[in-house]
C-alpha cells in the first residue's frame, strides 16, 4: 500500500479485497497471496480443496485452518497495472467481511511491483494532480525494484543486510520467491483475459502470523513426488527430480528457506532449485543453518519438534487410506531475538554447546536463548488421495 495512503484500510474495488505477494512463501510453484494479517490464499486446486472440506478432525491440528472460498479476478487501471481482487463466491459478502474484519490492515508495507490506483474517500482532499505525480513517482521506485529482484531472482542463496536496530519485522522483504510465484500468475491470468476473468482461490490460516520474524523451513516429504493422476510426462519428471536429490536417499529435501541470522543482521533465502543439488551432508548442514542464529544453535526447539513429528506420525498411521505426494512439512520459528540469561561458563549448560553453537564473544559467560515457540504443519495437498474420494475409489 502507498504511505500516502498508510492510514486506510486496504483498497476494496466494489466490496473486493486488494491481494498482495505474501511476505513469507518460501516454497512451492502455486501463488500465495495475503488477504489479511492471519489469513492466505491460493488458486483452489480441487483435490487439495476436497482434502479441506473433508478433513480427518485429528489431523486438523497438523494443518492450516481452512477458511473457504474466494472469487479473484484481475484488473488494470488506467496505466495498465494489474492488481488481484478477491470477492465473495457466489454472492457471499457476509462471509468474506467476516474474514477480513479488522484484519485488513497490512502490519508491514510491502514492496510495491505495481503502480495501484488508489481508491479517494469522498473527504480526501489531495487533489488529482497530487495523486498522479505520486503514481509516477512510485511507478519510477517499482521499476528499480523490478530490475533489482530479476537479477536477485536468478540466485539460489541470498543475503539481505537490515538493520538491528528497531522492529526488525518491519524490515523484512518480499522473499524473491513468492515475487516470481506472483509475477507468473498474474501472467497467466493476463493471457487467460480473453477466456477468463474469474478464478476460486481458498483461504487459509497463515501460519506465520505469530511471529515477529519468522524463520520458515519448507521441506517436500517422500521418496515419490507425483500423484496418480499425474501424466507420464510428469512422472518422469517427477521420479527425476527424486533421483537427483536427497528425497530418493532419505525421503525429504528442501524445498526453500528463509532465516534471520541475529549475528549478522542478515536474512537469508534458499530456493528450491538449491534444496535439489544438496548431498545428504549438504542436506544436514541446511537444518543446522535454519536453526543457527548466527550467535549460537537453537537447541531448545530440537524437543518440541521431535515430538509435534512423534505426534503427527502417529496420527498418520492411523489414517484407513491417505497417500500424501509432494507434500512438504513447514517449520516455523521466530527468529526475533530473545531475552538472553548468562549461564556461568562453568554449568553444566556449557557442556551440552559445541564449539560452533557458543557465543565466542561471551567470554567468561555464554547466553542460553529464552524459550521461544516452533509450529510444525502440513501443507500442499494437490496430489493428496483417499479411498473417500469419489474419484479415487476405482483405484484403490
Amino acid at each position: 500500500m502507498s504511505p500516502a495512503f498508510g492510514t486506510m484500510e486496504v483498497e476494496r474495488y466494489a466490496k473486493g479485497v486488494l491481494l498482495e505477494p505474501f511476505l513469507h512463501q518460501v516454497g512451492g510453484h502455486s501463488c500465495v497471496l495475503r488477504f489479511n494479517d492471519k489469513t492466505i490464499c491460493k488458486p483452489l486446486i480441487q483435490r487439495e480443496h476436497q482434502f479441506y472440506e473433508t478433513l480427518p478432525a485429528d489431523i486438523r491440528k497438523f494443518t492450516p485452518q481452512y477458511k473457504g472460498v474466494v472469487s479473484v479476478s484481475f484488473e488494470g487501471d488506467e496505466d495498465g497495472n494489474l492488481c488481484l481482487i478477491a470477492y465473495p463466491l457466489n454472492g457471499d459478502q457476509d462471509n468474506l467481511e467476516n474474514v477480513a474484519h479488522s484484519e485488513c490492515e497490512p502490519k508491514n508495507k510491502p514492496l510495491r511491483w505495481a503502480n495501484k490506483k488508489p481508491v479517494l474517500l469522498e473527504n480526501d482532499k489531495l487533489t488529482k494532480d497530487r495523486v498522479r505525480q505520486h503514481r509516477k513517482e512510485e511507478k519510477m521506485k517499482s521499476y528499480n525494484l523490478e530490475e533489482e529482484f530479476e537479477l536477485l531472482k536468478k540466485s539460489e542463496v541470498l543475503y539481505y543486510s537490515i538493520e538491528k536496530k528497531g522492529n526488525v519485522g518491519s524490515q523484512f522483504k518480499h522473499n524473491p520467491w513468492s515475487m516470481k510465484c506472483h509475477q507468473q500468475q498474474l501472467q497467466r491470468m493476463k493471457e487467460n483475459a480473453k477466456h477468463r476473468n474469474q478464478y476460486k482461490f481458498i483461504l487459509l490460516e497463515n501460519l506465520t502470523s505469530r511471529y515477529e520474524v519468522p524463520c520458515v523451513l519448507d521441506l517436500k516429504m517422500g521418496t515419490r513426488q507425483h500423484g496418480d493422476d499425474a501424466s507420464e510426462e510428469k512422472k518422469a519428471n517427477q521420479i527425476q527430480k527424486c533421483q537427483q536429490s536427497t528425497s530418493a536417499i532419505i525421503g525429504v529435501r528442501v524445498c526453500g528457506m528463509q532465516v534471520y541470522q541475529t549475528g549478522t543482521g542478515q536474512l537469508m533465502f534458499m530456493n528450491k532449485y538449491h534444496g535439489r543439488k544438496l548431498s545428504v551432508k549438504g542436506f544436514k548442514e541446511a537444518l543446522y543453518q535454519f536453526f543457527h542464529n548466527g550467535r549460537y544453535l537453537h537447541r531448545e526447539l530440537f524437543e518440541p519438534v521431535i515430538k509435534k513429528l512423534t505426534e503427527l506420525k502417529t496420527v498418520l498411521e492411523k489414517q484407513e487410506s491417505y497417500r500424501f505426494y509432494s507434500s512438504s512439512l513447514l517449520i516455523i520459528y521466530d527468529g526475533k531475538e530473545m531475552q538472553a540469561v548468562a549461564v556461568d561458563s562453568d554449568s553444566e549448560y556449557l557442556e551440552d554447546l559445541s564449539e560452533e553453537s557458543s557465543d565466542e564473544s561471551a567470554g567468561a559467560f555464554a547466553f542460553k536463548p529464552a524459550a521461544s515457540t516452533v509450529d510444525v504443519r502440513m501443507i500442499d495437498f494437490a496430489h493428496t488421495t483417499c479411498k473417500f474420494y469419489g474419484e479415487d475409489r476405482k483405484s484403490t
